[in-house]
């Protein structure tokens, strides 16, 4: 990434002292312009996620310097946000929100250069996380390939069951007398039934 790091490291650090203040901005902007956006924080603790935002943002400023951990930390990010219900139209409204707290918190120091080091930012930040998220994989679960041992266990029930075909009869008879004599309550719920044509459908 190749972003203004110390402009963003010295707007930040004018945020910190009102940090919690700022937060709270970031959601009233966020839900006031995106009204619709408020359903999908409807079982959330709200303060809990407002500590996440705040730890995300810290995370990132201090890692402006370590690309690696902080596209590790991005990914992992964009990964959990599918799970949460992010989808790619979300990270535009969220990062309207969070430049629109920012210009109120830093006002004259809200300079075109700061604003566009964290429009800069903003787009790296999701651009890494939405390679974390892989939506193709999240929409499209393809089933697992069945195992050998898997295999094996087929092989097995179909040859055990090959043994009990010349008995089949006795079989059935045998399965009935097992259920009836350990589940004596169950047999009323036979009594109306053609217990022959019942044993054919088993």
């Amino acid at each position: 990434m190749s972003l203004q790091v110390e402009l963003l490291e010295q707007s930040f650090e004018s945020i910190k002292p009102h940090a919690n203040e700022f937060v709270n901005s970031f959601y009233e902007n966020l839900f006031t312009a995106n009204p619709e956006a408020k359903p999908l924080f409807k079982t959330t603790d709200m303060e809990a996620q407002k500590k996440k935002l705040l730890n995300s943002l810290v995370l990132v400023v201090e890692n402006l310097r370590h690309p690696e951990v902080l596209d590790s930390s991005l990914r992992g990010l964009g990964a959990r946000h599918v799970k949460y219900g992010a989808l790619p139209e979300h990270y535009p409204l969220v990062g309207s929100a969070l430049l629109t707290a920012f210009e109120q918190y830093l006002q004259e120091k809200w300079t075109p250069e700061v604003k566009q080091a964290w429009v800069d930012a903003y787009g790296a930040i999701s651009k890494i996380m939405l390679d974390g998220a892989d939506y193709s994989e999240a929409e499209i679960a393809l089933p697992t390939p069945p195992t050998e041992e898997a295999g094996l266990q087929v092989e097995l029930l179909e040859q055990s069951f090959e043994s009990i075909k010349p008995h089949a009869n006795e079989f059935v008879n045998s399965f009935y007398e097992n259920l009836f004599t350990a589940n004596p309550e169950a047999k009323p719920l036979f009594k109306t039934t053609d217990m022959e044509a019942q044993k054919k459908k088993l």
